[in-house]
């Protein structure tokens, strides 16, 4: 009776739980690429932003590990590409239906 997806009972946790859990750990995963613009100036906000982005893309692909049991380095690399594709794609979105950042 232990096998994959099995709970114990009370292991279930409650929904506000689970969706304050996950509304804070959204904003704190929003906080990073933005946090640079609030103390450098322009371009070097964006290379610091892109840098801690990928440090904590990084390290999440890294926890992941412990879950999946692939390498830390496969692991992280793979969420730094699809966090940085996701990047791609909403910029190029936005530049498709004409939105302007303006500094």
């Amino acid at each position: 009776m232990g096998g994959v997806g099995h709970r114990s009972r009370g292991s279930e946790g409650s929904a506000w739980e689970a969706s304050a859990t996950s509304f804070l750990l959204f904003a704190l995963g929003a906080i990073v690429p933005v946090l640079p613009f609030v103390f450098l100036p322009g371009a070097v906000a964006v290379v610091v932003s892109a840098a801690l982005s990928a440090l904590a893309l990084f390290t999440i692909g890294a926890a992941i590990t412990l879950m999946t049991g692939r390498s830390v380095l496969y692991s992280g690399s793979r969420q730094v590409l699809f966090g940085f594709l996701a990047a791609a794609v909403t910029y190029l979105i936005g530049r498709l239906i004409g939105v302007a950042v303006v500094g």
